[in-house]
């Protein structure tokens, strides 16, 4: 059971090791989950991020690197598409993508809270616990 749900902006404030990044290591120690959406977005920004967060993508990803027992990399279903669709309304105001939602839509699925580096989540009444890590 996934203690929270990544956002693809905590997860590369991981890789890239930006403020934060010990917020998301004890998340991933803890157990973690993330929308196959937001894994998307990960691996798309870290071709563009530079060396350093490709090597420890490829370090994560690779055999025995950790990444089975730190992050379980969850399948977007039918019934989070729904609620990605329901959420719109809400984060409309505050432009949240179609990938913040899909990670809400999974936090509120597992019941954990979404991690996010994105402060424009803290304003939002939303119907599941969301942690910013800066």
């Amino acid at each position: 059971m996934a203690e929270a749900v990544l956002d693809a902006s905590a997860l590369l404030a991981y890789l890239l090791d930006e403020p934060g990044a010990e917020v998301v290591d004890d998340r991933l120690v803890a157990g973690a989950a993330i929308s196959t959406v937001n894994w998307c977005e990960v691996i798309a920004k870290v071709g563009e991020a530079g060396a350093v967060a490709t090597e420890r993508l490829e370090l994560l990803v690779q055999p025995g690197g950790g990444l089975e027992e730190l992050l379980a990399i969850t399948p977007f279903l039918r019934q989070d598409a729904e609620r990605v669709a329901g959420l719109q309304a809400v984060t409309r105001a505050r432009g949240l993508s179609l990938g913040d939602r899909a990670c809400l839509a999974l936090a509120l699925r597992l019941g954990a809270p979404a991690v996010t580096a994105d402060r424009a989540w803290l304003d939002l009444d939303l119907p599941v616990e969301v942690l910013g890590i800066r």
